[in-house]
């Protein structure tokens, strides 16, 4: 059971979770002693979720999974210590000197209450959304992460991003990629009116979705180019104990070949509105209002 502060947020009306109201000096004593049972007696769990795709139709439409999200959000407030949120929020994203895509008020309204309430929350810019640049940090105070990072937290050290363009091989999207960071691209889409440039990206997105042949489909160590990059990454920093990724638009839970560390996929909301949480240091997949989500494993 969670336990509430009986002390109200006068500028949004709402009560803290208890925890919410340790967090700035919890997390000063975890970093200064990252054993300390004090940190694990007092936060809550860890979310990890990606791959929402707002703004493209699957098994419900966007608006619908919009609203299933933030009944999601709402429920995990209550006992969540830090939410990380891995990428392609969007389908499509690109903020303009004085605009940005409409709808997804719900979502966003939503990210503002949490992050008021003093709940961390980091976002990963995915290969759909690419575009955020300093919207969300500047009016929901919520930082935004590019590549991937390592952190400490309960004990364990994690790698966390997106996953897009790791690993061998994808060269064409590779490149790709370079072209549409490179900053002289950013500022030649930003010359071309909303109404155009929006719609055409929405257009070459979905058609991006509509070609892929991998999602759903678990295709072996070898050419699962994820596995590839952690198992890589393992050389050189051998003490990461979980790698977390969205991108793959599948659930994996996959034990890696030293027999300890763990790459963990958090799969998507177009369909199986999955997501992974960390508690007393053990991190597990499952899905919100979902009982027939599937995930691969080679070890359960």
């Amino acid at each position: 059971m969670a336990l509430v502060s009986t002390r109200p947020d006068t500028r949004i009306g709402h009560y803290y979770p208890l925890h919410a109201l340790f967090n700035t000096t919890l997390m000063e004593i975890y970093r200064k002693n990252p054993k300390s049972k004090t940190y694990l007696c007092f936060m809550g769990k860890i979310y990890f979720a990606s791959d929402f795709h707002l703004g493209l139709d699957a098994k419900l439409k966007s608006n619908e999974r919009e609203k299933l999200i933030v009944q999601w959000l709402d429920d995990i407030k209550i006992d969540a210590s830090e939410i990380f949120i891995l990428g392609d929020i969007f389908d499509f994203w690109f903020e303009y000197k004085s605009a940005v895509p409409r709808g997804y008020i719900r979502l966003l309204g939503k990210l503002a209450e949490i992050s008021d309430q003093k709940i961390p929350i980091t976002i990963f810019t995915g290969n759909h959304d690419m575009w955020l640049f300093d919207y969300l940090e500047s009016e929901l105070n919520i930082p935004i992460q590019r590549s991937p990072i390592t952190i400490e937290r309960q004990g364990k050290t994690l790698m966390i991003g997106h996953g897009d363009g790791l690993g061998p091989g994808d060269y064409k999207y590779k490149m790709l990629k370079k072209f549409f960071a490179n900053k002289a691209c950013q500022w030649l889409f930003a010359r071309i009116h909303p109404n155009f440039g929006i719609g055409m990206a929405n257009f070459w997105s979905q058609r991006s979705r509509a070609a892929s042949t991998s999602d759903g489909k678990y295709l072996g160590p070898d050419k699962e180019w994820l596995i590839s990059y952690c198992e890589r990454q393992l050389l050189s920093e051998p003490n990461i104990d979980y790698f977390v990724f969205g991108h793959r638009h599948l659930c994996i839970d996959y034990l890696l070949s030293n027999k300890k560390s763990r790459y963990i996929n958090t799969g998507e909301w177009l369909y199986n509105q999955s997501y992974a949480y960390m508690e007393a240091g053990q991190l597990e997949l499952t899905a919100y209002k979902n009982d027939s989500f599937e995930r691969f494993s080679n070890y359960k």
